[in-house]
């Protein structure tokens, strides 16, 4: 093949084209724990997280409920991946390897929430979230109705495999994916490029601005105990009588149980079993919905 203008833009239409592909095979589940929210800046503040406000009635002049301010902020990163093409490969016509890595680089690319995400999620017991304490935690502060702090707990702990319920119907969901550039193709293949002048080498690749971090701690319960009734009955009562400062409910409604692959054989059996390991009725039949995730493995 003729290393030329033609020639180069016909290869990078297909590399674009296997690039495309990739993108759109690739499976994700970023979504049911993460609020996507685009960014205009090198970084986002979220001062306003830690209070969720409430409906009240109307007596009297409107009463402005001014957010709890935080000094939360996620900083934007790059993130890019790049693939070279050896000159001599297309002189030879030698091109059919190619077609699969640029697949799998869009591939990878299309996954890169999901591991931001679900990695964020699982080092919650040691990452800090916007009141001080690690997302996942037992002393959370929160104002009891007297306004006085009182610690409250997201988390059983344990040593375990992780595992986590959520409620995913709010719209601000446990973690938040801030998105500054969405990625983008680009190539590097005209003769003249020095890698190309250097090292006989086109290169091709894709790259965006983003980064993960931390909502509300009070809408998902974490926890490293075994996967069984006891504690998935203290998982949900817990989730669904969490209060925000002065007592007040949050309505919580426990419905996504999200497991590693070592925790689904429990996860099904607590999930889908018309009976217990007793041989009684399994109350926690159809309770949640279950969420296998190998980015927890």
């Amino acid at each position: 093949m003729l290393v030329n203008a033609a020639n180069l833009d016909s290869l990078r239409v297909g590399f674009k084209t296997s690039f495309q592909k990739g993108l759109g095979i690739a499976p994700s589940q970023y979504t049911r724990i993460a609020t996507v929210v685009p960014s205009s800046s090198k970084e986002e503040k979220y001062g306003w997280l830690g209070k969720v406000p409430k409906v009240r009635e109307w007596l009297g002049p409107r009463a402005v409920q001014n957010l709890q301010q935080h000094d939360y902020a996620i900083k934007n990163k790059s993130f890019e991946l790049t693939i070279g093409v050896d000159r001599d490969d297309i002189e030879d016509d030698n091109l059919g390897i190619y077609a699969p890595m640029f697949e799998e680089m869009g591939r990878s690319t299309a996954a890169h929430p999901d591991d931001m995400c679900f990695s964020l999620l699982k080092s919650g017991w040691s990452t800090l979230c916007y009141d001080g304490q690690n997302y996942f935690d037992t002393d959370h502060p929160v104002l009891d109705k007297d306004g006085n702090p009182q610690s409250v707990a997201n988390t059983d702990n344990g040593s375990g495999s992780p595992w986590f319920l959520i409620d995913d119907h709010r719209a601000l969901k446990p973690i938040i994916f801030q998105v500054r550039k969405e990625f983008q193709f680009v190539a590097k293949d005209a003769p003249t490029d020095d890698r190309v002048f250097h090292n006989k080498e086109f290169v091709y690749g894709s790259d965006g601005r983003n980064n993960a971090g931390f909502g509300f701690w009070q809408f998902c319960w974490g926890s490293k105990q075994a996967l069984n009734a006891d504690n998935y009955k203290a998982a949900r009562a817990a989730l669904s009588g969490m209060k925000g400062d002065y007592e007040q409910p949050l309505g919580l409604t426990p419905n996504l149980l999200v497991v590693a692959p070592g925790n689904e054989g429990a996860a099904r059996k607590l999930l889908n079993n018309e009976f217990a390991a007793g041989g009684e009725t399994n109350e926690w039949k159809g309770t949640a919905e279950l969420l296998v995730v190998s980015w927890l493995a």
